[in-house]
């Protein structure tokens, strides 16, 4: 029997089937109806362990209808801290950000971290080779960005992402593409030389729109966040078999 992942993230929806580490085909929903859209998936097959990661917490009426629809449920929610701390994270991250820290320390056994993931927010976290935790920030993302340009300036239009933004702007257009483009970059960069030593992971859904436009050498895992919960889904397994 597999195992069901399923990040609830600011914006949208992600989830996947997974087998240990191993990802099968992944799903993605926005909209409102979150719980009738996971239910969708186990209609046809009750997941082993179903892992629930939400930024905002789950109510107990939603819980109760998932634990109906697996052997095992898990929900991480600010609610549900503990796998945090039993994991040496500390209680504050939430956990989209907690689960790429363990996919990439797992991935990259003995290798400093450097993660970032490019969703609604832009994190930067960073491990030590020892997988421990060494802080992380957060700033607004890159369509973030442009939506508060429109929405603080309201001189300012609203933009949409541009294909090759010139390094500088000849138009307000331009110079709003250019600025936030460059912006995030220069703040990359800078991250980066903070830890040059450490391995450089890209997330989210515009981590190749970026990777391509940095001088190092970067990993680019879209899925990382499920990785990570896929993760603490075989961990789950592990335990229960122990125990």
């Amino acid at each position: 029997m597999s195992n069901l992942v399923v990040e609830i993230g600011n914006t949208a929806l992600k989830a996947a089937w997974s087998e240990k580490m191993t990802l099968g085909k992944t799903f993605r929903y926005q909209g409102e109806k979150y719980l009738e859209f996971i239910l969708s998936l186990t209609r046809r097959e009750k997941p082993e362990v179903m892992v629930v990661s939400s930024v905002i917490p789950l109510t107990q009426a939603d819980i109760s209808v998932l634990q109906g629809e697996c052997a095992h449920l898990l929900i991480l929610d600010s609610n549900h801290k503990e796998v945090l701390i039993g994991h040496g994270l500390p209680a504050y991250l939430s956990y989209d950000r907690a689960a790429s820290i363990l996919a990439a320390r797992y991935l990259f056994r003995g290798k400093g971290c450097t993660i970032v993931d490019f969703g609604t927010t832009l994190s930067v976290d960073f491990t030590d080779t020892d997988g421990l935790y060494r802080g992380g920030n957060l700033s607004l993302g890159f369509r973030t960005r442009f939506k508060a340009l429109n929405r603080y300036a309201r001189s300012l239009p609203l933009v949409d992402i541009p294909e090759n933004p010139a390094p500088t702007g000849l138009s307000e257009v331009a110079s709003i593409e250019s600025g936030v483009v460059s912006g995030i970059i220069f703040e990359i960069e800078g991250y980066l030389n903070l830890q040059p030593e450490n391995i450089v992971v890209f997330t989210g859904g515009d981590a190749n729109y970026f990777a391509k436009r940095m001088k190092s050498s970067i990993f680019v895992i879209c899925n990382l966040v499920l990785m990570g919960l896929a993760l603490m889904a075989d961990e789950y397994v592990r335990k229960n078999e122990e125990n």
